[in-house]
């Protein structure tokens, strides 16, 4: 299904002002962002417009209750400099399972992809071009009923907003071992990205920069055994013999980067272990010399070496001489997405249908 998005351009784009050379992750804001409201059962009205303050009301059940969840992407030049998107159907998916969790309703696949391509075509000169930096995309949804009492919304409002930026970590993470605070369970809502779960990871990740580290690493909730990512990653052990990532048990949310890297590694002959890692598995193979290196995988962060990682009284740390495997998958990742490599898995969808500037 053809959708009609009616595109209202800003008469005074802001691209001039932006130094594409330096800027701080997710404070610059393109000119224009895309919109729709859901009405009586029906997405109305998709439309992209300047990037401006919404008017909401302070009963907005969204503010109350948190029926709220997002999808975080990116745009990339291509080597010839053409606007692409990497896997967006895997994020429309993603979304509307969120939202599934979450009593929202789908949003129509054909609508998603269609508002993105016509965003990034619109907003195609906001892709930069320094490496490591891309166009991030911000799909959002949220409740819009005006009601105070514990229900699912009738109304809501999906928004795609666009920001250029850098490298989300620009140096190796140092990450501590959560030992009272928790994430998520299964049969809770850790596989949504909703933004309930990153308000309450806010706290612990604080009192872990107090203490030197970038991140908390997240345990199960029963035991404190089990790992199960970091707050804006996945996470990647690889040993001498075998390379292990948590299994998504319904705690973990699906990494769309993650899913990524095990195609890569399962093409490259690699055999990836999808399965509950003991925090105590990793420690011993540590002290035995088993344990090459960790890292997280993310849309925002790609693949982001750990230096040091505290459990209890052991501080484990990594060579970064050892640091291959992490290299070569955001190497490889980073070409595929710029066309600089042959795209075998299909991943890599260029805009279609420009949007004329003038």
């Amino acid at each position: 299904m053809a959708y009609q998005i009616k595109v209202n351009k800003t008469k005074d784009s802001r691209l001039p002002g932006v130094d594409f050379k330096n800027i701080p992750f997710g404070k610059v804001f393109s000119d224009h962002m895309f919109e729709a409201d859901y009405i009586d059962g029906a997405w109305t009205n998709p439309n992209i417009r300047p990037v401006e303050p919404l008017a909401i009301h302070p009963a907005n059940l969204a503010l109350h209750y948190g029926q709220s969840i997002f999808e975080g992407m990116k745009a990339f030049a291509d080597h010839e400099g053409h606007p692409v998107l990497f896997r967006p159907e895997m994020h429309a998916k993603r979304m509307n399972a969120s939202g599934a969790r979450m009593s929202m309703p789908d949003i129509p696949e054909e609508l998603f992809l269609q508002a993105l391509d016509a965003l990034v075509s619109l907003e195609r000169e906001w892709i930069p071009t320094e490496p490591g930096s891309s166009l991030y995309l911000r799909p959002l949804m949220f409740a819009t009923d005006e009601f105070i009492g514990v229900a699912a919304s009738q109304t809501y409002k999906f928004l795609i907003l666009a920001l250029p930026v850098g490298p989300y970590y620009s140096k190796p993470v140092k990450l501590i071992v959560e030992d009272h605070f928790v994430r998520a369970v299964a049969g809770g809502t850790g596989e949504a990205k909703t933004a309930g779960n990153y308000a309450a990871s806010l706290l612990p990740a604080r009192l872990a920069r107090e203490k030197g580290y970038d991140q908390v690493m997240w345990m199960d909730a029963h035991e404190f055994k089990y790992i199960q990512e970091v707050g804006t990653m996945n996470l990647f052990f690889v040993f001498k013999d075998k390379i292990v990532t948590p299994a998504t048990d319904g705690a973990i949310l699906k990494g769309i980067t993650r899913n990524s890297f095990i195609h890569i590694l399962n093409d490259w002959g690699y055999a990836v272990e999808e399965r509950p890692i003991s925090i105590d598995e990793v420690a011993d193979a540590y002290r035995e010399g088993n344990l090459i290196e960790i890292f997280g995988s993310g849309t925002a962060a790609v693949a982001s070496q750990v230096s040091l990682l505290t459990y209890g009284a052991l501080d484990i740390h990594f060579n970064e001489s050892n640091w291959d495997m992490s290299f070569k998958l955001k190497q490889t990742l980073e070409q595929i997405r710029h066309g600089l490599i042959e795209d075998k898995f299909g991943w890599v969808v260029p805009i279609e249908h420009p949007v004329e500037m003038a």
